[in-house]
């Protein structure tokens, strides 16, 4: 090297020339890009670049000759003093190769850092909501000049590089600079933009080498590749500015809310096209029909994130910020959400916090270390289901997860959010055996990092989208589910009432002449309903994988299985609390759902199916139009029972008041038809039938009360008038007072 070389890296330790070289320097702006020089007391600038396999280089300057550049290193250090030029100055650089070839590169290594000083405070403090502003790939502008901004946390790697087809995949070539402290690693690359499609390659402390996808990647390539893929986020026009003025101010618990849950892959497929699935865009219009029709105020999804596997219908994710590409696109999926809203549906996403794969492209192991996951096996895997889970004592993986919660609320204007698998996290001994899980701090096994966790995380969804809610999928006793934080709570908004669930389907699995035995399993969920914001969820688990369908889960023979079905559904609608019905059941599908196939949609010209639907579009419509069944839901003044004791007979009967009307619900649970039941009522007068399940209108045999009866004056159930009643077999009557006058 001579003197004039040597003057290009003057003052550069000879160290971080080697590190740089070994592509192992924590900021390789600080010696390649562009940087004021002086070289024989003449003031200008030095440019360096690197490439390993070049032999040759060049700068290239808009409107001037190239420079050629010196080999400072034969590593692949090259340099270039441009005397009499100043800052700012934008280039790129052209690289040869021995054979002859050439390759121009967009020199990143010329731009200030894309965070700034607030941005790795709040990070590394764990409370950054917007994190996905900063962190992933994001179209950016620097001095006019267009490119994408890349950053990742992954403080224990000894190099992060990102890696596309703009660099050949190769990892040498743009190595990114770590940011201080903070373990987040940026780069802003010129000249590429959305659909670019790249990794990150981290090279570990041990030497070792990890291709990543980006756990903040808005999109990623469709299964089996597995690469991220930059969207302009920003881009979607929407439509829904009335649904989203109005969000804020809704009463959700005393309001109707009747979900629809559905798995987008399966919900209908195009059997003419090689069984494909419908996109997001050619679900949207048909979807929002089907659940109008029904009377579903919302839709449920089960979880849309990126994920490998089918399978696992979506709850193993890999792409925690990036809808699924089986659909489309980040745009399409926006679109589908602004179709829903603007037919006033609102839109909940399955989330899943609770743990993730093991798929080696994504968190596991991401910087070399157990970075988002525990160390140890016993905090760290979930051996049950072949999964790992969240360390949630780590600030950084909760403000991951809080921030990619808020982010559907915030980018895709979600409503809300399922949290699946709540009593995994709750409970450090969740699935495991003794010697199998370590005791918190006390000696306890609650998981008291994700008691915080929760906490947190529903503050930020009430507090930052007024509107919004949280449901909690927790099956456990645990109290105060959805009492506020600042009450010792965890702040949900709602729960599944899963004991509910269990309690109802194992009643209505067990045959009439049986089930007085088992009555108290009807008339239990009342001792608690009020214990928590609930909803009643008959859900995708209860119909897989030999568990049957609802209707093939009902004892009897068809007319029987028909006839049960109705009774249940009828129970769950007018039972307090809000709705959620797994998709294919309104169709009353026989056979059990398969993620692989669509539903039943032949069934719609089945003679038995259609009466089927016709009773759940007036049962839907019933449920809407009277606020009785909704309005008072979170006060125990909305119900009361009126005889809930009548096991001989398996009849119960309770009413359900709003604020200004009642209705009168009566329950036989036999196929023994009974008359001169008499039940007692709140007032007198007339009383007229608004739905009878046992109408031939249903499929049923038409026994009921010619739509209407009269109160007497004749004590009962501690009401001064009562009315009696023809309960038709495995039925239910819903009655309104003063029938005729409407």
């Amino acid at each position: 090297m001579n003197a004039y070389e040597g003057s290009l890296i003057t003052g550069i330790p000879v160290e971080d020339i080697e590190r740089l070289v070994r592509v192992e320097h924590p900021d390789p702006h600080s010696i390649l890009g562009v940087h004021p020089h002086t070289v024989r007391d003449e003031k200008g600038i030095v440019v360096r670049a690197f490439h390993p396999e070049a032999i040759r280089a060049e700068v290239l300057i808009e409107g001037k000759e190239p420079f050629l550049m010196k080999k400072c290193h034969p590593g692949g250090l090259f340099a270039c003093f441009i005397p009499r030029q100043s800052l700012p100055v934008h280039y790129t650089i052209r690289f040869i190769f021995t054979d002859g070839n050439h390759w121009e590169s967009n020199a990143p290594y010329q731009f200030l850092p894309t965070l700034g000083d607030m941005d790795l405070y709040l990070a590394g403090e764990g409370t950054h909501h917007r994190l996905y502003e900063r962190l992933g790939a994001h179209l950016h502008e620097i001095d006019g000049i267009r490119g994408i901004s890349f950053a990742v946390w992954a403080p224990n790697a000894r190099r992060v590089s990102v890696v596309g087809d703009f660099n050949q995949w190769d990892g040498r070539l743009f190595p990114m600079r770590q940011m201080g402290s903070s373990g987040i690693w940026e780069l802003f690359v010129p000249g590429i933009g959305p659909d670019t499609v790249y990794k990150y390659e981290i090279k570990t402390a041990k030497g070792e080498l990890r291709l990543k996808a980006d756990p903040y990647a808005f999109a990623m390539e469709l299964r089996p590749k597995t690469a991220s893929v930059v969207w302009d986020i920003e881009a979607y026009q929407w439509n829904d500015d009335e649904w989203m003025a109005g969000r804020g101010k809704r009463r959700l618990r005393q309001e109707p809310m009747a979900i629809y849950e559905v798995h987008l892959g399966s919900w209908m497929r195009v059997a003419e096209e090689e069984n494909r699935w419908l996109t997001y865009r050619e679900l949207a219009p048909r979807l929002v029909e089907h659940i109008k029709k029904f009377g579903f105020t919302h839709v449920e999804l089960l979880p849309v994130a990126e994920h490998p596997f089918d399978g696992s219908w979506g709850y193993q994710v890999t792409g925690y910020y990036a809808p699924t590409s089986r659909f489309g696109n980040p745009d399409d999926f926006k679109y589908f959400v602004d179709t829903c809203h603007q037919h006033g549906i609102g839109v909940i996403l399955d989330w899943v916090p609770g743990h993730f794969p093991r798929d080696d492209y994504s968190l596991r192991l991401f910087d070399g270390t157990a970075l988002y996951e525990h160390f140890d096996p016993r905090q760290g895997e979930h051996a049950e289901w072949g999964t790992l889970v969240f360390n949630f004592g780590r600030r950084e993986v909760q403000n991951f997860l809080m921030a990619n919660a808020l982010f559907w609320l915030d980018r895709y204007h979600i409503d809300g959010l399922r949290v699946d698998a709540v009593a995994s996290m709750l409970y450090l001994d969740y699935g495991r055996r003794d010697g199998e899980w370590i005791p918190n701090r006390y000696g306890g096994n609650e998981n008291l990092e994700a008691i915080e966790f929760f906490r947190r995380l529903n503050e930020a969804v009430y507090g930052l989208f007024p509107g919004c809610f949280t449901i909690a999928e927790e099956s456990t006793a645990w109290t105060g589910v959805t009492l506020p934080g600042y009450l010792g709570g965890l702040g949900f908004g709602f729960k599944w009432d899963m004991g509910w669930m269990h309690d109802t389907l194992l009643y209505f699995s067990k045959d009439s002449v049986h089930r007085k035995y088992h009555h108290n399993n009807l008339t239990f969920s009342m001792m608690y309903a009020y214990s928590e914001n609930f909803i009643l969820p008959f859900s995708h688990d209860e119909v897989v994988y030999g568990k049957g369908s609802l209707l093939r889960k009902m004892p009897g023979d068809e007319w029987q299985k028909f006839a049960n079905l109705r009774l249940l559904l009828g129970y769950m609608y007018t039972h307090p609390g809000k709705k959620l019905l797994f998709m294919g059941t309104e169709l009353a599908s026989w056979d059990e759902w398969y993620h692989e196939k669509g539903l039943d949609w032949h069934l719609q010209s089945n003679p038995m199916s259609q009466s089927f639907q016709r009773f759940m579009m007036d049962l839907g419509k019933l449920y809407l139009e009277h606020p009785a069944l909704w309005e008072m839901d979170p006060f125990p003044e909305g119900f009361s029972w009126i005889d809930c004791n009548d096991s001989q007979n398996s009849v119960i009967s309770y009413i359900r008041y709003g604020k200004e009307r009642h209705l009168v619900c009566v329950f036989n649970l036999t196929p023994v038809s009974r008359h001169r039941y008499r039940i007692g009522v709140p007032v007198k007068g007339p009383y007229r039938e608004r739905i009878n399940s046992d109408s031939a209108y249903y499929g049923g045999s038409n026994v009921g009360n010619e739509g209407c009866v009269e109160a007497a004056e004749i004590e009962s159930h501690a009401f001064p008038q009562s009315v009696s009643l023809t309960l038709p077999p495995l039925a239910f009557l819903v009655l309104e007072p003063r029938c005729g006058l409407e």
